[in-house]
């Protein structure tokens, strides 16, 4: 059977496609578009279909729309309860208009044959179908909103979901958050990994007024008084300095989400009694949260979707689908599902940039060098990554033990000097120099403490709080990276190398060569490693 999932009804748009249980691509329309997180998440613009992204998993697959058997939207217009929401009902018009929008975008599908699934249910089924434990496993799920919902919990047994809880609106853990990344002057449904990122710098210091208007309820569920965030901190205009009064109130927020998310999970594995957690939804991205989850809830193994926010939903819905037509998931084989160039595309690219570049005998020792003597690498190999974080296809690279390369970078990509970098580690290392978090942890979403023998070797990376942002890299399914860490740590005696996203502030990350020659030649990058191609400034 195949499947193509849709995503477009808010934000970040997606498309992934699963033939015969398998995913075979999925990509984000902003890769193409260049507009990031594709569109705003507003009414207007909710009859926008990701064009691009749908076109290239079929191609990808050597399919046209015709060949298709289902076509999975992840909204079900049919759920949405009346609401005062300025402008909710062209939402639910221009979904429900989805199938035609879809014909008109692939010319030759069949209206017929698109399929409304829940958007929770496509959020569950991203997590539960698509993880290394496939279709038996508890689910979570938590994020802005659905239709009328905010939240699901429930259980995966031979592929079928049983949901045992769920939410309604207006209570939200997703809005709640949402609303405080815009009273701190971070752009909402986009920053909020920003307030995270601020929490650590102060102590909460509203937890007892926040445990009374945030709390889980006995059914599973949980509810969100409203609340006067300015009696609390000046509300701040984004031109505005941050103050204190701001970090405690990220701190008190992020804290009391955290304990939530702990009780929501305690109750779900004693409905269940299943040893598994699979979790998606926008929430499921703070993996700080994640990472209490796995050190003080009660699951042994928390497999997080890599694509957690609503770009995974394109692929749960097509899942879902397709595990109800009786195909049972393959696991996702990594979140390298977007496109890729052959060595001879990318040196047709270079040769019509007319600009100076090398093949060296290994690309992997070339960066690795480079990274040695402190220099700042672009990355571009492979597929590139689904879902927000860079995983080693689009990444910018840099020497973890240099404590000034925090800042470098952080001018280099354009963002605020709060925010940390991550690194990248041997995975038969991580446990030398990291902590309490799940391994392997090749996704980069949960945070592991830092081995204070290491924290001085290694100080770019380690956050204010003493932790990190850990990615795993195993030489079995990642062995070109493997081999620039394996020879990093030859040259340095330290088997860790910095890893961001390849783009600057506002922009998506990097999907195609011609991104990444902008993105060097806009940047103060020192060496981009482009398939087996270096070019140096």
């Amino acid at each position: 059977m195949r499947v193509l999932g849709i995503n477009a009804v808010f934000h970040d748009p997606a498309a992934a496609l699963v033939v015969d249980g398998k995913v075979v691509a999925a990509a984000e329309e902003e890769r193409f578009s260049r507009r990031k997180h594709g569109k705003r998440p507003v009414p207007f613009s909710a009859w926008e279909q990701p064009e691009q992204a749908a076109r290239w998993c079929l191609e990808r697959a050597g399919l046209t729309p015709a060949d298709l058997d289902a076509v999975a939207y992840s909204y079900d217009p049919d759920l949405v309860e009346p609401s005062d929401v300025p402008w909710e009902d062209l939402r639910t018009e221009y979904a429900r208009r989805a199938p035609r929008f879809l014909a008109t975008a692939l010319p030759g599908l069949d209206p017929a044959i698109v399929r409304f699934v829940p958007h929770h249910v496509a959020h569950a089924a991203s997590a539960a179908l698509a993880a290394p434990f496939a279709g038996d496993c508890a689910v979570l799920v938590n994020d802005g909103r659905g239709e009328c919902r905010s939240h699901l919990a429930g259980s995966y047994r031979e592929h079928r979901l049983e949901t045992l809880a769920a939410q309604h609106l207006p209570h939200s853990l997703g809005l709640f958050y949402e609303d405080l990344t815009e009273h701190l002057g971070f752009l909402r449904s986009s920053d909020e990994y920003k307030v995270m990122a601020l929490a650590s710098y102060a102590k909460p210091a509203h937890l007892d007024l926040l445990r009374e208007h945030v709390y889980a309820t006995d059914d599973g569920g949980f509810a969100v008084m409203p609340l006067n965030w300015s009696t609390l901190a000046k509300k701040r205009e984004p031109h505005e300095e941050m103050t204190r009064e701001h970090a405690e109130l990220a701190a008190s927020v992020q804290v009391r989400v955290e304990e939530v998310l702990l009780d929501l999970v305690r109750w779900l594995h004693e409905r269940t009694g299943q040893k598994r957690l699979a979790m998606a939804g926008g929430v499921a991205l703070n993996c700080v949260a994640n990472t209490r989850i796995f050190a003080e809830g009660p699951f042994d193994e928390v497999w997080v979707q890599p694509a957690a926010g609503d770009s995974g939903t394109a692929l749960g819905a097509a899942l879902s689908v397709a595990a109800d037509s009786g195909e049972p998931a393959a696991p996702m084989p990594g979140a390298d599902l977007g496109r890729s160039w052959t060595d001879d595309e990318i040196r047709e690219y270079l040769d019509n940039a007319k600009i100076t570049y090398e093949e060296p005998e290994d690309v992997a020792v070339a960066a690795a060098e480079a990274l040695a003597d402190d220099q700042v690498v672009a990355w571009f190999q492979g597929r590139s990554e689904y879902g927000p974080r860079a995983l080693g296809r689009r990444s910018l690279l840099a020497h973890p033990g240099r404590a000034e390369n925090l800042a470098r970078l952080n001018e280099v990509k354009g963002r605020e000097q709060f925010r940390p970098i991550a690194p990248m580690v041997l995975a038969d290392r991580a446990e030398e120099l990291f902590s309490r978090g799940p391994f392997p942890s090749p996704y980069m979403l949960f945070v592991h403490d830092v081995a204070e023998e290491w924290k001085h070797r290694i100080p770019a990376v380690v956050h204010v709080d003493g932790t990190a942002r850990v990615q795993t890299v195993d030489p079995a399914t990642e062995p070109l990276m493997a081999r620039v860490l394996t020879e990093f740590d030859r040259r340095t005696g330290v088997p860790v190398v910095v890893n961001t996203s390849l783009n600057t502030a506002g922009r998506p990350m990097v999907d195609d060569p011609r991104d990444a020659l902008e993105c060097f030649g806009s940047a103060p990058v020192d060496l981009l490693a482009i398939g087996p191609f270096v070019v140096r400034r």
